[in-house]
């Protein structure tokens, strides 16, 4: 009697981090390094057939992730809860496999997919960080106004016809997106006095549009510097005055935070809240820089 494991065909579904600075995006080009291409073609090596990997959402070019959802089909013996560390022990050190289980032939990382959450940081102090370079826009040309800036969000909530933060380019064949939460919030160093310097946006919604959260953020700007009040704000989504909204804040400032499920069969701690605030304000003061002290 033979004691091979068997071959059959799994689906896996993957938990991804990936640091955007050095992707021409997730989805994979012929002349570009992708993050699709990379865990497809080490993927590939092992198992020695090509494999196609679904991502939940492509990523821009420069966006990060912390928790990027994917599956892939494969006939292997390998169980579905090894491949974190056989494709981490391969993958090269700015993508990492958080974690991995088997899904039923049915589910699909993108159309299985109820919501997405992405975060955009702003870093506000004049003065240059550079652990946060990477990972925000240094924004501190004129004061930002948070209040305002929530304010203008608050409309979005709830179904909308958003071509107006919609990029050129898109095969979506409409632009309806169903908001469920938008969030503007300034973080102050712990310990510190006054205004904090970043500035945290972050936004659930069903789905986004191509270059959606970037086109916000950049007419966002506009209305926290007092350019445009929110009303101003709204009525140019409402109207789609797509003409009006003309900047595209920086990819490197954007991270897909999660994505959520029906059921999903990795737990929480695994995907949920990885990507930590870059300023937390409630630590314990002894454990806090205090300019006063």
């Amino acid at each position: 009697m033979s004691t091979l494991p068997s071959m059959t065909s799994q689906r896996v579904a993957l938990v991804i981090q990936y640091l955007g600075t050095d992707f021409h995006g997730w989805q994979r080009q012929p002349q570009h390094r992708s993050v699709q291409a990379e865990i497809e073609d080490t993927l590939a090596k092992i198992v020695r057939h090509p494999v196609t990997l679904h991502g939940a959402g492509r990523t821009d070019a420069g966006v990060h992730a912390a928790a990027q959802v994917a599956h892939f089909d494969v006939v292997s013996p390998i169980p579905a809860h090894r491949w974190v560390s056989i494709l981490n022990a391969r993958l090269p050190e700015d993508i990492l496999i958080r974690g991995s289980a088997a899904v039923p032939a049915t589910w699909h990382a993108r159309f299985s997919a109820t919501w997405r959450r992405y975060r955009y940081t702003l870093f506000t102090d004049p003065c240059p960080n550079l652990f946060l370079r990477p990972y925000s826009w240094h924004y501190y040309y004129q004061p930002l106004d948070e209040q305002r800036m929530q304010a203008a969000l608050n409309p979005l909530i709830g179904r909308h016809h958003l071509a107006a933060f919609q990029r050129a380019g898109s095969s979506r064949p409409h632009s309806w997106v169903e908001v469920h939460e938008a969030t503007c919030v300034r973080m102050a160093p712990c310990g510190a006095k006054g205004l904090g310097s970043l500035i945290q946006i972050e936004v659930q919604a069903s789905g986004f549009l191509y270059g959606m959260m970037r086109l916000l953020v950049g007419l966002l700007v506009q209305v926290g510097r007092g350019l445009r009040s929110p009303d101003n704000f709204t009525e140019l989504w409402q109207t789609e005055q797509r003409d009006q909204v003309k900047y595209s804040a920086p990819a490197k400032g954007l991270c897909l935070l999660r994505v959520g499920y029906p059921d999903f069969p990795i737990p929480p701690e695994i995907w949920f809240d990885t990507f930590p605030h870059l300023m937390m304000s409630n630590l314990p003061p002894e454990y806090c820089w205090n300019s006063a002290s």
